[in-house]
């Protein structure tokens, strides 16, 4: 019995970090994390079930390898839930560059979980799509839900899952810095993973991080914006220190992702507030206030950097065509 659901979720930009699993097979991460959602940033994604075989098209181009096979086991899970023994194509679109440290692939599985599942007949709660997005990629788990999300990195698969956090009013907005918009050299998996298994600052990381975690949850329920902005940097500046530490050392940056983090204190040091964060790639996000977003977003500009994005909050996962 064939199925086709639509579905578009947003990718997130974690301000306090994952990096690091304490499980690799559940995607269940060492340490919790708290995401904003932007709108600037999203992925389509059509399921229709059906198919003699999973085929996988991502902004026209036919998947195959690695990228494929892990779009065919995270649809093996929906299978399992739904009882369906047929197969799926898979057709997305991104407005996020593709392993380029965007957050594609939180967007893409949060889009694929909407997708697959609906067009499978099935009714998840969004913690149920929370917990079966994080399978195929821990950072998805947050871009099931819009704006500010918390991400509990719990104890098993029951635990480990997303919810929405509570803003009073912080007026957040986020302007990034694309530095650099092609495929790392590295993947944030393999990454991660190195930097897990190598790095004497690993587990000093994971203790901060911790620490963080907490700080940003009080930080957030005050509306106080200036501790928000200092935990998010300070909270990605440790994660990068800990992937130098590894073997080989892991680095991501660019000659322009240092201006734009000097920039970023230039900019503080005059009177505008904003913080810098980075994640597994080059490029740099600035979080500001929303007033501010057209005054950092020239002054990012100016550096002549690959491109300049300015986002607002943006929604939840959403299914727009579903079977009838």
């Amino acid at each position: 019995m064939s199925g086709r659901s639509t579905a578009v979720a947003h990718s997130n930009i974690a301000l306090i970090k994952y990096w690091g699993k304490v499980d690799s097979r559940l995607a269940i991460p060492a340490t919790s994390s708290v995401s904003l959602t932007l709108d600037a940033y999203r992925t389509e994604t059509t399921v229709e079930w059906g198919n003699d075989r999973d085929s996988v098209v991502l902004d026209g181009d036919p998947l195959s390898g690695v990228p494929a096979d892990r779009v065919s086991r995270f649809l093996d899970l929906v299978r399992d839930l739904s009882g369906r023994s047929e197969y799926a194509s898979v057709v997305s679109r991104n407005t996020v560059p593709t392993a380029a440290g965007l957050a594609s692939s939180a967007s893409g599985f949060a889009a694929l979980a909407a997708a697959a599942t609906s067009a499978a007949g099935l009714s998840l709660s969004p913690r149920e799509l929370s917990i079966l997005a994080r399978k195929g990629s821990g950072s998805a788990s947050r871009s099931i839900f819009g704006g500010l999300a918390v991400w509990y990195a719990g104890t098993d698969d029951a635990s480990s899952y997303a919810e929405p956090l509570h803003d009073p009013g912080l007026d957040l907005a986020m302007v990034v810095a694309v530095v650099n918009a092609g495929t790392k050299e590295i993947s944030s998996r393999d990454a991660m993973r190195l930097t897990a298994d190598t790095s004497p600052y690993y587990d000093a990381w994971v203790s901060s991080s911790r620490v963080d975690f907490a700080g940003m949850l009080e930080a957030v329920a005050a509306g106080d914006f200036t501790r928000v902005g200092e935990l998010a940097e300070s909270n990605a500046m440790r994660m990068h220190a800990s992937m130098l530490g590894s073997t080989p050392p892991v680095s991501y940056w660019e000659p322009d992702s240092v201006r734009c983090l000097r920039l970023v204190r230039e900019l503080r040091a005059a009177g505008t507030e904003c913080y810098a964060t980075m994640d597994a790639g080059p490029n740099v996000k600035v979080l500001c206030r929303r007033p501010d977003v057209a005054s950092v977003s020239a002054a990012v500009g100016s550096l002549g950097v690959a491109g300049v994005t300015t986002s607002l909050p943006g929604p939840g996962v959403r299914v727009t065509e579903a079977p009838r």
